[in-house]
């Protein structure tokens, strides 16, 4: 047998014993190799890094670059050298992503999402008044899940909700590991041209909303965005801005349909049993790229330059050398907060503080209105999204009284 063809495959799939479990391979992994040579599906070699200490060390070392993007080492026919677009939040590195973020993080401060409280709960209470006029059973992913986070990064980018068909379509392609490269191409084109014109009008007429205030912001300090600047990170920011929490909010509701006497503790501490939730379900599941620049060590392995690393973030917030019983989820675990499931570092995720508001509301709010919720189906007829970097639930019927 050939080095080559004893390298393992990226591990992908998940055990059959519980699906909010990641693959049962990390476990030995974080036990006998830490940091192992695994072969990509999009064809690349890379470090699997699946310890929490490591993966932490890894995401704040600054000679990590991420000009690989989220996804090019699980997609097939992706070109994991192209230059990052210009604007990529995710994948520019040192003063090039500093000068993004720098524009987009105060959108995000605990203050100003706070005062977007008010608005996520009325949202929240309309669409679970929407689901009981219904008076039976209903997919909770259409009808409140994916609706909530796209209403709320629409309003935020000034996005019109009316087009949320459009870039919902197109996000699903862009987030999906069976595209094709073409496939990924048009949905990205056909996103891209829409902001364009979108933003083209906010440049001539600025309205109260994220992407004006961005682009005075950038003028101000005599370094405006180009338009190519900008559609990137609108772009980066709609589809990372309801995939996530959409998701989120479906599978959390599963999980504590899974586990019933868990329900008031989430409403009685509903911030302590979000962060448990987000650290057990983690839902990136194919983990975060990093390119290494310099040669360097990772843990006890020793990494080149020019060398790709995936930095498992759902590994890291199982591993028990961090979490006591990690595989059990526990609203009363102490310090919930140390889970990585917004990653870690310069790259950390800039919209953490909405989606914990947003997550907070929603099932808090769901399950008191509505004690008696239930699935209206078998549970083990439950479909999952496998092939998408965000793991979620494809719909979740759900019925009550």
């Amino acid at each position: 047998m050939t080095a080559e063809t004893e390298i393992p495959a990226l591990p992908t799939g998940r055990p059959t014993g519980c699906p909010f479990d990641p693959p049962e391979l990390y476990s030995r992994l974080r036990e006998d190799d830490p940091v192992a040579k695994v072969r990509c599906p999009g064809g690349m070699d890379a470090w699997l890094v699946t310890r929490y200490g490591d993966v932490r060390a890894l995401l704040a070392d600054r000679s990590m670059s991420s000009r690989g993007g989220a996804s090019v080492h699980v997609n097939a026919g992706g070109d994991p050298n192209e230059e990052p677009p210009p604007g990529s939040i995710i994948q520019l590195d040192g003063e090039a992503h500093s000068r993004v973020r720098k524009l987009v993080v105060a959108e995000f401060t605990v203050r100003r999402v706070e005062t977007m409280r008010a608005y996520v709960q009325q949202l929240v209470e309309d669409h679970i008044d929407a689901m009981l006029a219904k008076d039976g059973p209903v997919d909770l992913v259409e009808d409140f899940a994916l609706p909530i986070p796209s209403l709320v990064i629409c309003e935020l980018l000034g996005v019109p909700y009316a087009d949320r068909g459009r870039f919902q379509t197109q996000s699903t392609v862009l987030v999906s590991t069976d595209m094709t490269l073409e496939e990924g191409q048009q949905a990205f084109g056909e996103l891209a041209g829409y902001l364009g014109t979108l933003f083209e009008g906010k440049l001539r007429d600025p309205q109260d909303d994220l992407i004006s205030r961005i682009i005075a912001r950038a003028e101000a300090a005599g370094d405006p965005l180009t338009m190519p600047e900008l559609i990137i990170l609108g772009l980066s920011l709609l589809v990372a801005g309801h995939e996530t929490t959409a998701n989120m909010i479906a599978l959390s509701t599963l999980a504590l349909l899974d586990h019933p006497e868990e329900r008031d503790t989430v409403l009685a501490e509903p911030e302590n049993a979000i962060e448990e939730l987000l650290r057990y379900l983690s839902v990136v599941q194919f983990g975060v790229l990093r390119y290494a620049t310099e040669d360097t060590r990772v843990g006890d392995r020793a990494v080149k330059a020019g060398e790709w690393l995936v930095a498992a973030l759902n590994s890291a917030n199982r591993d028990e050398a961090q979490f006591t019983a990690a595989d059990k989820l526990d609203f009363h675990r102490e310090a919930p907060r140390k889970h990585i499931a917004f990653g870690f570092g310069t790259h950390q995720c800039v919209g953490q503080q909405l989606a914990r508001v947003e997550l907070q509301e929603a099932l808090t709010r769901l399950f008191r209105r509505i004690p008696d919720l239930r699935l209206a189906v078998p549970r083990e007829s439950v479909r999952y999204k496998d092939n998408t970097l965000v793991y979620g639930v494809r719909e979740l019927p759900i019925t009550w009284g």
